[in-house]
C-alpha cells in the first residue's frame, strides 16, 4: 500500500500567497514604503545593496525591527556587461567561485550589520549565469546551496507550489504597473492556488522609471490584507519556507 500524495494547502485556508519584494535598498523604500506597510500591517522583503544600507543604517535597522525581511542581493550587483553601468563588473567575467564569495560576503554584511542571516536571494537583473559561450555556467545551484529561495525578475507566471524550483522562483515586475494590472496577477494566483512575488525598486510618483506608485502599492497591500480576499501576504522567506516544508514532506512520503 502506497502513501497518498499529500495535498498542498496554504495557512488558515487561504487560497493563494502574495509577497512584495523591493531591490537595491533605495531610500524611497524607507521614506515612502515603510509608512504604507505599517498602515496596512504587512511585511515585505527588502533585497539590499550594502553601500546604500550604510548610508542610512538606523533606518534600515528600523525596518528589521518592524519585521521586514532583509534578503541577499550580492555586494556589487553584477549584471551583464551589455548594461554599460555593469561593464566593469560583468557576469560574463565572473566565475562560480567569485559569485559564491559575493553571496557569502553579502550574507556576512547583513548578519553583522542588520542582525539577520538571509535565507532568500534576488538575482541581479534576473540573470542567473556567469561566464560566456561554451564556458557559461548557471549559478542557480549556488543559490540552492545557500538559500531557501532565489527570486527571479520579469518572469511570466505565478509560482505553483507543487512544481516550483524554489532556487529560481518567478518574480513579476510591478514597477509602473497599475493596481488593476497587479490585481489580475493576484487573481491568477488565487485561481491556481499559487504564489505571486512582485518586484519593485523605487516607491514614489517622482521617479520616471523603475518605480511603483504609492497609491498603487497601498491599494495592493490593502487588497491582500483584506480577509475577504483569502490571501496570505507575507515575506518571500515565510512563504518559501512553507512551500519547502511541504515539498520536503512529499519527497519523504514518496521515498518511504
Amino acid at each position: 500500500m502506497t502513501n497518498a500524495e499529500p495535498v498542498f494547502t496554504w495557512p488558515n485556508g487561504e487560497r493563494a500567497a502574495v509577497s512584495l519584494s523591493f531591490d537595491d535598498a533605495r531610500p524611497s523604500q524607507i521614506d515612502n514604503g515603510l509608512p504604507i506597510f505599517e498602515r496596512c500591517g504587512v511585511r515585505v522583503t527588502l533585497y539590499v545593496s550594502p553601500s546604500r544600507v550604510l548610508d542610512r543604517l538606523s533606518d534600515w535597522q528600523a525596518a528589521v525591527a518592524a519585521g521586514h525581511e532583509i534578503g541577499n542581493h550580492t555586494v556589487t550587483h553584477p549584471c551583464s556587461g551589455n548594461f554599460p553601468w555593469s561593464r566593469e563588473n560583468a557576469l560574463e567575467d565572473y566565475t562560480l567561485t567569485r559569485m559564491e564569495q559575493e553571496l557569502l560576503d553579502a550574507n556576512a554584511f547583513i548578519r553583522d550589520v542588520l542582525g539577520q542571516l538571509p535565507t532568500t536571494f534576488a538575482y541581479c537583473c534576473g540573470q542567473k549565469y556567469v561566464g560566456r559561450g561554451t564556458e557559461l555556467q548557471s549559478y542557480v545551484p549556488l543559490v540552492a546551496r545557500h538559500f531557501i529561495v532565489g527570486r527571479g525578475f520579469r518572469d511570466e507566471s505565478v509560482n505553483d507550489p507543487g512544481i516550483v524550483d524554489l532556487a529560481q522562483a518567478c518574480g513579476i515586475e510591478s514597477d509602473g504597473a497599475s493596481f488593476e494590472d497587479l490585481r489580475n496577477w493576484i487573481e491568477s494566483a488565487k485561481a491556481a492556488g499559487g504564489w505571486v512575488i512582485f518586484v519593485a525598486h523605487d516607491i514614489g510618483d517622482e521617479f520616471a522609471r523603475q518605480a511603483i506608485r504609492p497609491h498603487v502599492l497601498e491599494a495592493v497591500c490593502r487588497y491582500c490584507a483584506d480577509p475577504s480576499n483569502a490571501l496570505w501576504i507575507d515575506t518571500v522567506a515565510a512563504v518559501g519556507a512553507w512551500i519547502q516544508r511541504w515539498q520536503s514532506r512529499r519527497i519523504h512520503m514518496a521515498q518511504s
